[in-house]
C-alpha cells in the first residue's frame, strides 16, 4: 500500500514541497510514548529515520550527537531529528542512560510506556521512514536538530499533539492509520515551520521555497519538467532580471538553476524507472531529451549508474 500522504494526480495547483514529499513517499510511524518517572536516562542509535518528539507535560534533556550542548526540553516544545543521529532523553544530563530497546521490545503501537511510576515527564514520538530511496535530498537540507519553541509554533502543533493524545487513550477502527497520516501532517508542518523561522539562515530548495519569486521558478519547474527551460524565462516567471534571478538562486538553492533543474528531472526519472512500468525512451522524451543516450548520458552522471543498470540494481535489492 502506498502511504504518500499527498497525490500528485490529486492536486491542481504545483507545490514543490508536496512533489518532495510524494517523491520520498514518507511513512510515520506512530512510536507511542514514554511517561517517566524519578531520574532516568534512555539512549537511542543512530538510525536512517526522522523522529519527532513532542513534550506533553514535564521536562526533560535532549543530548544529540552532533550538538554540543544537551537541549532542555519544556512542555509544549518540540524536538525534530531530521537524520536520525544517535541522542539521550533524560531527567539530567548526569544520569547514566538505559538502552532504550532494552525497555521496549516491541512497537509501542500507539501506547503509552510507563517508566518508574511515570509523572515526571510525558513525550510522545512519531518515526518516519521513506519508501522513496532519496530521503537525503530532504535531510541534507535542514540541521541535526530543529528545536521548536515560538509560543505561536508550539500552538500549532499543539493540535497533532492532542489528536494523538485522543487516539492512544482511546482506540477506534482505524486508529493507527489515523495516527500515521496525524504523524505525516505533523511532518509536513514542522517543515513550514522551519521554512518561515526567520532565526533559520540555510541554503538548499526548502529554504528558496520561502522566498516568493525563487519559488514561483521552482513550481514552473516542477509542474512542467520535460519544457526546454532556460534560465531567462525562468527569472521571468520569477519577474527578475536573469542575472539577479541566477545569482539569487545559486546563493539560496547551492545550485545553479540548470544544475537543479536537471537534478530534478533525474530524481523523477529514478522514480519512474523502479516504480513504473514506463520504458526509457518514453522518460526520457517525458523529461525533454530527444534522444536516450542523451538522456542516459545526463542520468548517469547525476545518479551514478546507467537508467537500466540502476533499474536492474533496484530490482534486484
Amino acid at each position: 500500500m502506498e502511504d504518500a500522504l499527498i497525490s500528485r494526480s490529486s492536486r491542481i495547483v504545483e507545490d514543490p514541497l508536496s512533489d518532495v514529499l510524494s517523491l520520498l513517499r514518507p511513512r510515520g510511524y506512530q512510536s507511542g510514548g514514554i511517561d517517566a518517572g524519578g531520574e532516568w536516562s534512555f539512549r537511542f542509535a543512530a538510525s536512517n529515520g526522522f523522529f519527532c518528539l513532542g513534550l506533553v507535560s514535564g521536562f526533560c534533556w535532549l543530548s544529540v550527537d552532533g550538538v554540543d550542548k544537551p537541549v532542555l526540553l519544556k512542555a509544549g516544545e518540540f524536538a525534530v531529528l531530521p537524520r536520525g543521529p544517535a541522542f539521550r532523553l533524560a531527567s539530567d544530563p548526569a544520569v547514566p542512560p538505559v538502552d532504550i530497546l532494552s525497555v521496549i521490545t516491541e512497537k509501542l503501537n500507539g501506547n503509552i510506556l510507563t517508566w518508574q511510576g511515570g509523572g515526571a515527564c510525558l513525550g510522545l514520538s512519531a518515526f518516519f521512514t521513506f519508501a522513496g530511496e532519496h530521503a537525503s535530498i530532504l535531510s541534507e537540507v535542514l540541521p541535526v536538530l530543529i528545536h521548536i519553541r515560538n509560543p505561536e509554533d508550539r500552538a500549532t502543533l499543539q493540535w497533532y499533539l492532542e489528536r494523538m493524545m485522543a487516539i492512544i487513550r482511546d482506540p477506534q477502527p482505524g486508529g493507527v492509520l489515523q495516527g500515521e497520516y496525524l504523524a505525516q501532517m505533523m511532518l509536513i508542518e514542522i517543515l513550514r515551520l522551519h521554512m518561515k523561522d526567520r532565526m533559520t539562515v540555510g541554503v538548499g530548495w526548502l529554504f528558496a521555497l520561502a522566498d516568493k519569486q525563487l519559488s514561483a521558478a521552482i513550481a514552473a519547474m516542477h509542474e512542467r519538467p520535460g519544457d526546454r527551460w532556460i534560465v531567462q524565462g525562468l527569472a521571468e516567471r520569477a519577474g527578475m532580471s536573469r542575472s539577479a534571478f541566477a545569482f539569487r538562486f545559486k546563493e539560496q538553492v547551492g545550485l545553479s538553476v540548470m544544475e537543479y533543474l536537471i537534478r530534478w528531472r533525474m530524481l523523477l526519472a529514478a522514480d519512474k524507472l523502479v516504480n513504473s512500468s514506463d520504458s526509457v525512451s518514453s522518460i526520457a522524451l517525458s523529461l525533454g531529451y530527444e534522444s536516450e543516450s542523451a538522456f542516459g548520458f545526463a542520468f548517469k552522471r547525476e545518479m551514478g549508474s546507467s537508467p537500466r543498470r540502476y533499474c536492474r540494481a533496484r530490482a534486484s535489492a
